[in-house]
């Protein structure tokens, strides 16, 4: 007991001696966001994606066997570019054929033409009657019809070889393709759906209950999800008709006359429907908050210490873009807004604002 009691001793001296100096708490760098009043006020949100004002299903003109299909999904293609042929045997056969049609009827003419001068000769010597004669001249005219008749089936074969390519009509961007080279399709059938290039749109699916608020022509807000910052002027050009028999929603399109260049079709997007800007409303992403059996609070960062504290806050509502404040902010306040559920009271980080 004695030895025991000697080396604790011993060991509570040593701890005395040294410098008494304490290591430093780490520094946590997080991002953070200045508290701006001001922001957009809106009622309703609804997702949805972007997608070109023009987009088409293309297919061949005649049936055929697919032989190769030059494109992929997400490609982009110029006008009068090849995207697909199928096998040009059949059509080649097609067209051959047509013209030797043509080559027999044109030698069936050649023969009326000189039967009927030949009769014209006999007649103005009366050796045929003109029975005879308008026989010939009968023949003659049915010969020249069979002609323009295999001329015209002659073009339409050349024409039908071409379809066995199939070519962009317009510069876009490929968004899904629906056959695959050996599959056997039907004139018609589609093989690639083709976006436009030019004016974006971005479609959204509205419950029944609030498309009677909506109406052709009214301005609405646009926000990109890879853009979250920013808020577009959309303005709606189309509200479907009828629901869809799954969802029961009603499809709306919203024009974008100044998309950024950043919006690519496919990508996600909300529209919202609201009034202008509020400015006493703050707006903070989901992320800032933090909730507890109490309520929410979000970290503020001190200025002068760059150290965190907590603030409570009351909540407005929850939106798509983030949730606005009523309460317990001012402006230019610091706030944390990720990982603040790694943070305790008092704890020094380095804001890096966004």
């Amino acid at each position: 007991m004695i030895r025991v009691l000697a080396a604790s001793c011993a060991a509570l001296l040593l701890a005395a001696c040294g410098n008494g100096t304490q290591a430093p708490d780490p520094v946590r760098p997080v991002l953070t966001v200045t508290v701006t009043p001001g922001a957009q006020s809106t009622r309703e949100v609804w997702s949805g994606e972007v997608r070109a004002r023009v987009e088409s299903d293309l297919g061949f003109r005649i049936g055929g066997k697919l032989a190769a299909r030059l494109v992929d999904a997400g490609a982009r293609v110029r006008r009068g570019q090849p995207l697909a042929r199928l096998d040009p045997e059949d059509a080649r056969l097609g067209a051959q054929a047509a013209r030797a049609q043509l080559a027999s009827a044109e030698s069936e003419l050649a023969l009326a033409r000189a039967e009927l001068e030949r009769a014209a000769d006999l007649l103005e010597r009366k050796f045929i009657s003109q029975s005879a004669y308008d026989a010939r001249k009968t023949a003659h005219a049915a010969a020249a019809a069979r002609v323009e008749q295999a001329r015209s089936q002659a073009a339409i074969s050349a024409n039908q070889e071409g379809y066995a390519t199939l070519a962009a009509d317009a510069d876009g961007v490929v968004v899904s393709v629906s056959a695959e080279p050996g599959q056997v399709l039907a004139a018609g059938q589609p093989v690639l759906r083709l976006a436009h290039d030019g004016e974006k749109e971005v479609v959204v699916s509205v419950p029944e209950s609030q498309v009677a608020r909506l109406r052709p022509g009214q301005d609405v807000l646009v926000l990109l999800w890879a853009d979250p910052g920013n808020r577009f002027p959309g303005r709606i050009r189309e509200i479907a008709g009828g629901a869809d028999a799954v969802t029961r929603t009603f499809a709306v399109r919203v024009a974008m006359p100044k998309a950024p260049a950043q919006a690519r079709v496919g990508m996600s997007a909300s529209v919202a429907l609201g009034g202008g800007r509020d400015a006493g409303l703050v707006l903070l992403p989901l992320t800032a908050l933090v909730r507890d059996g109490e309520g929410a609070f979000v970290w503020v960062v001190d200025p002068k210490s760059s150290r965190v504290a907590r603030r409570d806050v009351r909540v407005g509502e929850f939106r798509e873009d983030g949730a606005t404040i009523a309460s317990g902010l001012a402006a230019g306040d610091v706030v944390v807004s990720a990982g603040v559920h790694k943070l305790r009271a008092g704890e020094p980080v380095r804001p890096m604002g966004r």
